[in-house]
């Protein structure tokens, strides 16, 4: 007779406890197949980028195939470190404003070549994750005044949504007003109109994937639209599923020789980075972990030093595989809406955007028609911040308004920040509060000062 004691667990049941372990599924009141449906959602929220970003980011002269798989490589690093290191559902991918950034103020404006702009990612991306494992962290996010961050963050969101409309030739040059609205006799013109009027209601009505949606509705109906250039709005891929392809042309083509022999010019770029990573890192992961009731009675967040760290990590590797910032995503609380609690939604996403990697080059066609209305709801979406901030208050006013106008007005997001942030000390200096302007914020002012004399002096 065998006195030694006999296992009564199966496999299934083995595996089932070394997740529930791992990922805490339990103790969050979760399941694999509940966190399965919520990566799949958050997915879908977030698809868009796989478009969106290489359409965005082909305009610096980068290869638009090598962008495809370097947007959904950097989100598969990401999304899994996330979730293996933070046990958090928060998806990870390139993040929508800091490519316009780098493609159309670093490369097209200031004349970099996409190799300098790519370590000067990767440079704000080592700045970050010294951020990120220090108490640093705690002291830039109190020192830099709310109406910056928002003026800044709304000043993007608006520049997202004039660069999409000019984009997809919604917005044109005109000799008499400079801007005007393209030809609704145009067919593509007429096209971009109604997706951006009805991508919007999708949106609101909670529709699934509404972007990823809408991104393949108007490419669908481009094969049947003709263009300015006389051919059809949307071409026909060379393949419609393809084995997938390195980024040979983007990977490891980092310049830090551009990047240090140009620093002062560099540096005002150097910080909006570093701050838009940190902020919208920050903000995500109050939002999410709120969403999914995460956050600990004293209101601190589980895991956020690893969730930091993440961020920073990615947009170190990021620039590597070529592409800009990576950052969590805030379309991550769609998969908590549908149960996600756990990194294994994170891992998920990142599955699923391996099996994106496979179809390419149907991401490599979609036309700017089709991405316009996402970029313009991502732009609506940055300038909710506005509602936080008491405008009848002008030394908040003030300092907005010039941010996103300048930046609007000149294309450049430079101005934009160097005259908001100046009028801002001023008008603190000048009403005896000076006390109130951080230690931040009189550096940076210096900053912008010393960018424009060097500039100046440039032209």
């Amino acid at each position: 007779m065998n006195d030694q004691p006999t296992s009564t667990a199966s496999p299934a049941t083995t595996r089932s406890g070394w997740l529930d372990r791992t990922f805490r599924l339990s103790e969050r009141s979760t399941s694999l197949p509940q966190e399965v449906i919520a990566g799949a959602t958050t997915f879908a929220a977030m698809a868009y980028i796989i478009a969106v970003n290489p359409a965005i980011m082909s305009n610096a002269g980068m290869d638009r195939g090598d962008l495809v798989i370097a947007t959904a490589l950097a989100a598969i690093f990401g999304s899994v470190m996330m979730g293996l290191t933070a046990n958090l559902p928060l998806a990870v991918a390139p993040a929508m404003g800091s490519n316009v950034i780098f493609t159309f103020v670093i490369v097209k404006q200031m004349g970099a070549p996409w190799q300098g702009a790519l370590a000067m990612v990767a440079f704000t991306g080592v700045v970050f994750l010294i951020l990120s494992l220090s108490k640093l962290r705690e002291k830039v996010a109190k020192e830099v005044p709310e109406a910056l961050k928002i003026g800044i963050q709304a000043a993007v969101g608006t520049l997202i949504v004039f660069i999409g409309l000019r984009g997809a030739g919604f917005i044109v040059a005109n000799q008499s007003t400079y801007i005007a609205m393209g030809s609704l006799r145009n067919p593509a013109t007429l096209l971009t109109m109604l997706a951006i009027l009805i991508t919007p209601i999708l949106v609101v009505r909670k529709v699934p994937g509404a972007l990823i949606i809408a991104i393949a509705a108007v490419t669908f109906i481009g094969f049947f639209v003709p263009g300015a250039n006389g051919k059809m709005v949307t071409s026909a891929p060379s393949a419609w599923i393809a084995w997938p392809k390195w980024p040979a042309s983007t990977f490891g083509q980092l310049d830090f020789k551009w990047l240090f022999s140009n620093f002062v010019i560099a540096l005002p770029l150097l910080f909006y980075f570093v701050c838009a990573e940190f902020f919208s890192t920050l903000g995500t992961l109050i939002g999410v972990t709120g969403a999914a009731n995460l956050r600990a009675p004293d209101g601190s967040i589980p895991s956020a030093t690893a969730a930091f760290a993440t961020d920073a990590t990615s947009s170190i590797v990021g620039p590597i595989l070529g592409t800009s910032v990576v950052t969590a995503y805030i379309e991550s609380i769609t998969g908590v809406q549908a149960g996600g609690r756990t990194g294994l939604t994170s891992l998920t996403v990142a599955a699923l955007f391996v099996l994106a990697l496979f179809f390419w080059p149907v991401f490599v066609i979609v036309p700017a028609q089709a991405t316009a209305p996402a970029l313009v709801l991502v732009g609506v979406l940055m300038m909710q911040g506005l509602a936080r901030i008491d405008l009848t208050d002008l030394s908040n006013a003030v300092p907005i308004v010039l941010t996103l106008l300048v930046t609007v007005l000149t294309n450049n997001l430079i101005n934009g920040m160097a005259l908001g942030t100046l009028s801002l000390i001023l008008i603190l200096v000048s009403t005896g509060r000076a006390k109130e302007i951080s230690g931040v914020v009189w550096g940076l002012g210096v900053v912008f000062l010393a960018f424009f004399y060097v500039t100046t002096m440039l032209m």
